[in-house]
C-alpha cells in the first residue's frame, strides 16, 4: 500500500497565545510513504532536510510503528516541501503530523485523530503548530499530561494572512534560549488577558480585537532581536492599518492578519517596502486559512 499526505503549514502564538495559539495555513507540504526493506527517501524539490534515517518523517514514523508493536521493515518516502524550513511556519510540525497520519493509515488505523493530535503534541514538545496542523482552523490548545485539550474554531471570514519571510532560518531552539526563566507578574497577567481576547475574538470574528490580542510580553520582546529588520516590518504593517501583526511562532517568518480582499494590494506594497529597504531576498505570500492534514491511499 502507498498513501500520500497532505499537511498545511501553521502560524503560532498569535502574538500572546505562546505555545497554545495556532492556525492551520493554505501552504502545504506533500508526503507519500510506502513500506519498503531499508530507508529510501527522496527529497522532491531543493529543500535542504536529510535523506537519510534521521529524517524527521522517517523517524517519527519508525517510532509510531514501534509505539504500535509493530514491526518496522524500513519506509521508501517521497518528500515535497512547500513550506519553508526554520521560518516558523511549522515544518516540522508537518513533518510529525504528517508521518502520524500516514504510518497510522499504513497500519490499519490504529490510532484516532485524537491520539494522533497527543502523539504530535508530545513529539513537538507543545500542540499550537501540531494541533492545527491535524485539525485545520484556529486553535486553542494546551497539554494535559500526555494528552492535548483543544478548542477548534473556523478562521474568521474574509481574514487573511501575509507572511513576510526573511532570507535567513531562525531555530526554534535558539529562539526558545533568547527567552528569560521567569517574567514578571504583571506581565504574565498581561498575555493571559490579551489571549483570552485573541481566542474569543477569532471565535467571534471580533476582528477590531485582534490587534490588542496580538500584544505580548513574554517572547516577542527577547525575540526581536534576533530578526534584523523586525521592527521596520512591524512598522511598515501598523502604516498599512492591518488588524495584527505578531512573529510566526518563533519567527523568523513575521505575520500579519489581513483583510482578505486587501491580499493583493498589500503583497504589492509589502515587495516594495522590502526593496526599499534592502532586503531582496525576503519573501511575501498572501495565504488564507488551511485545511488539517489529509490521507489518502494511491
Amino acid at each position: 500500500m502507498k498513501v500520500r499526505v497532505q499537511v498545511p503549514a501553521t502560524s503560532a502564538n498569535f502574538g500572546s497565545g505562546f505555545d497554545c495559539l495556532g492556525a492551520a495555513l493554505d501552504l502545504y507540504n506533500l508526503i507519500e510513504m510506502e513500506e519498503a526493506d531499508g530507508c529510501r527517501i527522496e527529497i522532491c524539490d531543493d529543500a535542504a532536510v536529510p535523506a537519510d534515517e534521521t529524517n524527521l518523517i522517517y523517524t517519527t514514523a519508525r517510532d509510531f510503528y514501534a509505539r504500535c508493536g509493530r514491526p518496522f521493515p524500513g519506509l521508501h518516502i517521497r518528500q515535497w516541501n512547500g513550506i519553508p524550513t526554520a521560518r516558523g511556519l511549522g515544518s516540522s510540525s508537518a513533518c510529525i503530523a504528517g508521518a502520524l497520519l500516514g504510518a497510522n493509515e499504513l497500519l490499519g488505523r490504529p490510532c484516532t485523530l485524537d491520539e494522533l493530535v497527543d502523539l504530535a503534541a508530545v513529539a513537538e514538545g507543545h500542540p499550537d503548530n501540531s494541533t492545527p496542523a491535524l485539525l485545520g482552523g484556529f486553535v486553542a490548545a494546551a497539554i494535559d499530561g500526555d494528552h492535548v485539550i483543544a478548542c477548534r474554531c473556523p478562521v474568521p471570514e474574509g481574514l487573511g494572512f501575509l507572511a513576510v519571510i526573511p532570507d535567513f532560518e531562525l531555530k526554534t531552539a535558539d529562539a526558545r534560549r533568547a527567552l528569560p526563566d521567569t517574567v514578571p507578574r504583571a506581565d504574565g497577567v498581561y498575555n493571559l488577558a490579551r489571549s483570552a481576547v485573541m481566542a474569543m475574538s477569532m471565535a467571534q470574528g471580533r476582528l477590531e480585537n485582534l490587534a490588542l490580542g496580538a500584544e505580548d510580553r513574554l517572547h516577542q520582546p527577547y525575540r526581536l532581536g534576533l530578526i534584523p529588520g523586525a521592527e521596520a516590518v512591524f512598522g511598515f504593517f501598523r502604516e498599512q492599518e492591518v488588524y495584527a501583526s505578531f512573529i510566526s511562532g518563533a519567527g523568523s517568518t513575521l505575520m500579519a492578519l489581513i483583510p482578505a480582499g486587501r491580499a493583493e494590494e498589500l503583497s504589492a506594497a509589502a515587495r516594495a517596502f522590502l526593496d526599499r529597504e534592502g532586503l531582496h531576498g525576503w519573501q511575501v505570500l498572501a495565504l488564507g486559512p488551511g485545511q488539517g492534514a489529509a490521507v489518502h491511499v494511491i
